[in-house]
């Protein structure tokens, strides 16, 4: 079968599903099953049956609401790939806004700990995008410590498994930038999350208190002890929380300049902040 007419009957499969994106998921999927890049697409060779089967069955595993990362086992970020699954939270594109500001904030050779680490998608993305920094990446759960160990080898990134609030004491007072993109839907708001993250990432990377800011409350105190004076501090949220997240750093005492910033898309989505002097 042709590509393109493999990708159409995909789509229309993925159309009557729950898939809000058919005709791109499609085409990752018919990339998937030729293991090729996206961007080789057009001059792909014709399917034969047994990538035809493997692309049903892909295109079901979808349709039945599994996300497309872990059909894939590929997640994108930025300009890298990663290999997501079971176990780890899924990269989002929202979250690449708040990395571009860490890369225009870097200067070479400074140091950076991300907290919440989760498949590395950040620190792989400043290994990658920057120039020389000293790297850690912070990360409880011993599932997607292993694929950030996996995703961040070919890196001078070191990877620590810890929770936050105990990691990294002999880096108080030294860090250049602290970035996290922290779990933070309240538990309230179970039934509003969409399917495919509420099933499939790990709870413990998506939920956090019945406000959504027991985990940020923790990054206020680890990035306090982390950072050098005049340190920054990037930190994802939810757009509801635009107004509370600024108002927990503002009130914390160790943190100035303080200022709230738009995803690609203009929803609120991360807090920045400078370690008094």
């Amino acid at each position: 079968m042709r590509v393109g007419e493999a990708v159409r009957r995909a789509a229309d499969r993925l159309a009557a599903s729950s898939s809000a994106s058919p005709e791109a998921e499609a085409r990752m999927l018919v990339c998937h099953v030729l293991g090729i890049e996206p961007g080789r697409l057009l001059l792909a060779p014709d399917l034969d049956g047994a990538q035809l089967e493997a692309l049903d069955q892909a295109v079901a595993r979808r349709a039945a609401g599994e996300p497309l990362q872990h059909v894939t086992g590929v997640a994108w970020f930025r300009t890298t790939s990663l290999r997501v699954g079971p176990g780890v939270f899924v990269p989002r594109p929202e979250t690449e806004t708040m990395t571009g500001w860490c890369l225009e904030h870097l200067q070479p050779g400074q140091r950076v700990v991300e907290l919440c680490a989760g498949s590395g998608a950040i620190s792989k993305a400043l290994a990658v995008e920057g120039e020389g920094y000293e790297q850690w990446a912070v990360e409880v759960s011993p599932d997607a410590v292993s694929y950030a160990l996996g995703n961040l080898a070919d890196t001078d990134v070191r990877v620590v498994e810890a929770d936050m609030a105990d990691a990294l004491y002999e880096l108080d007072g030294t860090v250049d930038l602290v970035v996290v993109n922290p779990p933070y839907v309240p538990l309230e708001a179970w039934e509003s999350v969409p399917t495919d993250v509420r099933d499939h990432d790990p709870e413990v990377a998506v939920f956090s208190g019945q406000d959504g800011l027991d985990a940020m409350r923790v990054v206020t105190d680890v990035a306090a002890r982390l950072l050098r004076p005049d340190g920054l501090l990037a930190a994802e949220h939810a757009e509801v929380q635009h107004e509370s997240v600024v108002e927990l750093f503002a009130r914390h005492g160790a943190y100035d300049t303080v200022r709230d910033h738009p995803d690609l898309v203009g929803r609120w989505r991360f807090v920045t902040a400078r370690r008094r002097g």
